[in-house]
């Protein structure tokens, strides 16, 4: 499975790289705002800057939500990096333009998807990635990975759909370790969720209790 880490803060995804797991990286323009990031030519160049520090798919999303502006915006991303997938929203016009961006070989990821019935039309359309929003169902009390399981059985019937599926909105590490467990092929969370699966009480007292016992032996 891989992982993506949701932010568009450089630092994090630098950290991100650095503990050596990193697969690539997701954003929407609620992150880009949270940094600060606003204005058409400094969101541009900041997806760029992303590119620069990870070797891997970057989802940037497009404003626009009719066919004619997501091709526009979608090719202009696009053309920023050979890394860029082209984030469209699972609406009409969506799909749409998920079907003539497949033709044209570029690369999407099929973004807020909430039922079986839109991840599949997303993959007949041709995405290369769809994400179903585990954490937001989970917030209106329906069951998130239930849907990733759903997606995932969909998919295996049919050997023709190429899409992955990119679990988004993981809110904590056993959403990542049950995304594990259906066969997401990728997740897509805050740094912290990821890290949160280094730690484990037992981890920490026996290795507390080995360097206590190699002070000992070296006294």
């Amino acid at each position: 499975m891989k992982f993506f880490i949701d932010t568009a803060n450089l630092a994090e995804i630098q950290e991100a790289v650095e503990l050596g797991i990193l697969d690539g990286v997701t954003t929407n323009p609620s992150l880009m705002a949270k940094e600060g990031i606003t204005g058409q030519d400094r969101v541009l160049k900041h997806y760029v800057d992303i590119c620069k520090l990870v070797d891997g798919p970057i989802s940037a999303e497009v404003i626009a939500t009719d066919f004619a502006g997501m091709v526009r915006e979608g090719e202009a991303l696009a053309d920023l990096h050979p890394n860029i997938i082209v984030k469209i929203p699972m609406i009409e016009d969506g799909i749409k333009a998920i079907k003539y961006f497949s033709q044209k070989e570029i690369q999407t990821n099929c973004t807020l998807v909430f039922s079986a019935g839109q991840a599949l039309l997303a993959a007949k359309a041709g995405a290369t990635y769809v994400s179903p929003f585990v954490g937001r169902l989970d917030d209106i009390s329906t069951d998130g990975l239930a849907l990733i399981e759903q997606i995932r059985t969909i998919y295996r019937n049919y050997y023709s759909f190429d899409t992955q599926i990119l679990a988004a909105s993981v809110r904590h590490p056993m959403h990542i370790v049950k995304c594990a467990e259906i066969g997401a092929d990728v997740i897509t969370g805050p740094l912290s969720a990821i890290k949160a699966l280094l730690q484990h009480p037992l981890t920490d007292s026996g290795l507390a209790k080995f360097l206590s016992d190699y002070q000992k032996a070296t006294v």
